[in-house]
């Protein structure tokens, strides 16, 4: 075991040099904030000193360093990584320990931003309009990480990829010192970047390293109870600390978890099925989602995706400050997420045991119809109507988008081949985050209009009814595929694409004896 981690990171020493010199850098950062305590942790009023602009560098340059010493060098025999591709159950066990710890963190940093606006307004002067640009240049950036991360899941490693997710983690954590509101815009698209782009990858692996007959409720639980993880912890270390030490700590908590998820990275080996797919002697281009046999998933899954999107991003952003503006009978904001986070976990674990034991497409339709029917409730009744209706109504809204949530990502990842499964996920991702960017100008556009929020309501119900009708007679079925030996059939759909329109890996290669598509078990053991 002790050759282990030089297999599995191909550079190790430049490797771990670069963590050391962005650690050092980060480091640097953590001491001026420290330092701020004088001045009640305010550092608006400073400019980027020479010190601080060298730390940046070695930031920058310790990034690139471990991010180039993750990448394993064209030609490379990639059996070492492979080998160590959790054949065990205990290696299972502790994949899917340490994917969900990366996943948690993941769902921190964009969590973060909604407890750091009120402090941040305050330090810079910032008014609701300017403020408002740091969710969406956020969100924006998640958008771009996804379909980076997603395809470069599928180009260099998922295992290279979420290291190179986790070092830009550490890296980004300096938005906590930033001077200036542009700075910290800088720090959270980048943030917004690697969170994007881990995501996607995490399920591509989880789906290629555990079983067929168990992954299903795991990856469908892990990405609910992750999510809601993610939050409360969040908005536990908001409450604790912004009081003694103001917003700009939250960053910095954080950075002792991103050290330990780098630290773990032994566990996290390559996926079998990806190793497998890279010997063969073409590359899939990401145009390949939208040209038949995938074009029917494609369009399935953006729409499921783009129906939360809508629902999340827009129509609930407005829900806290319309239920209060609707007097005696709303509830304020802080009480409306804490129901939503709690709502959240016997949520999951339902749509987990339905996913697993009864119906992948039946648990996601159920879901996008729990959506839409609390959705035409609220549009029925109005913020006016009788408060056990509100209530019940908001209830059924948050339990359905939680669900719709936790199964896209698993879902994704089943029903695509492994050559593409990165690029598919990356997708879906950035398709339900793109609500973020257009959701809020167009639901706030509507709530001007007659009707308000009863229109609003029945505006994004629309496109839920049909992504779930849409799954519900077009979806791929995963446990259905999962029957075919092997589930050789999902890459098998793709050979005439790699074969002809792919990009040759080594065009000056002889002739080659075509490969057998790499199996979606990736030889785990039952």
């Amino acid at each position: 075991m002790p050759a282990q981690p030089a297999s599995l990171i191909p550079r190790p020493w430049m490797f771990w040099t670069g963590v050391a010199l962005t650690s050092a850098g980060v480091g640097q950062h953590v001491w001026m904030f420290v330092d701020s305590a004088s001045m009640g942790f305010h550092m608006a009023m400073g400019g980027m000193s020479e010190v601080m602009w060298a730390a940046m560098a070695a930031i920058v340059v310790g990034v690139v360093i471990s991010g180039f010493a993750v990448v394993r060098p064209p030609g490379a025999g990639p059996a070492a990584t492979a080998a160590t591709g959790g054949k065990s159950r205990a290696s299972r066990h502790g994949l899917i320990a340490v994917l969900s710890f990366a996943l948690m963190v993941d769902q921190m940093k964009p969590a973060t931003l909604a407890f750091i606006q009120p402090g941040m307004r305050t330090e810079f002067h910032l008014s609701a309009a300017e403020v408002s640009w740091l969710p969406t240049v956020a969100l924006s950036g998640t958008v771009l990480g996804s379909l980076l991360g997603g395809r470069a899941a599928d180009r260099i490693g998922r295992r290279a990829t979420i290291l190179i997710a986790s070092l830009l983690f550490l890296g980004t954590t300096v938005c906590g010192a930033m001077p200036t509101f542009s700075g910290v815009l800088v720090m959270c698209a980048l943030m917004g970047t690697a969170a994007g782009g881990m995501l996607p990858v995490v399920y591509a692996l989880m789906t290629e390293s555990l079983p067929p007959g168990r992954r299903a409720g795991i990856m469908v639980l892990q990405a609910g109870l992750t999510t809601t993880g993610g939050y409360m912890a969040a908005a536990g270390l908001a409450a604790v600390l912004v009081p003694l030490s103001g917003w700009r700590v939250l960053w910095f908590a954080q950075l002792p978890l991103v050290l330990i998820l780098i630290g773990l990275n032994r566990w996290i080996p390559e996926s079998a099925a990806f190793t497998a797919q890279q010997a063969q002697p073409g590359r899939v281009p990401a145009a390949t989602l939208f040209k038949r046999p995938q074009t029917v998933k494609t369009l399935v899954v953006s729409g499921y995706a783009l129906a939360w999107g809508l629902v999340y991003w827009g129509f609930i952003t407005f829900l806290p400050s319309q239920l209060e503006a609707s007097g005696g009978k709303g509830m304020s904001a802080a009480t409306l997420l804490f129901i939503s986070s709690l709502l959240s976990v016997p949520t999951c674990v339902v749509a987990a045991w339905l996913y697993m034991r009864w119906s992948a497409k039946g648990t996601m339709v159920v879901y996008a119809a729990l959506t839409v029917a609390a959705l035409l409730t609220l549009a029925v009744v109005g913020m006016d109507g009788s408060r056990p209706v509100l209530l019940t109504a908001v209830m059924l809204l948050f339990a359905g988008t939680a669900g719709v949530i936790a199964l896209i990502g698993p879902y994704t990842a089943e029903v695509y081949p492994v050559a593409i499964r990165g690029t598919a996920g990356g997708w879906a991702a950035a398709v339900g985050k793109s609500g973020g960017a257009f959701g809020p100008p167009l639901i706030a556009l509507v709530l001007s209009a007659p009707g308000g929020m009863r229109t609003a309501a029945v505006l994004v119900a629309l496109p839920t009814a049909v992504a779930g009708a849409a799954v519900a007679l077009r979806g791929s079925d995963p446990r259905a595929t999962a029957q075919h030996d092997d589930d050789a059939t999902l890459d098998a759909e793709l050979d005439d694409l790699v074969r002809g329109e792919a990009v040759p890996a080594a065009e000056k290669a002889g002739p080659t004896t075509p490969a057998t598509p790499a199996p979606d078990k990736e030889g785990t053991a039952p």
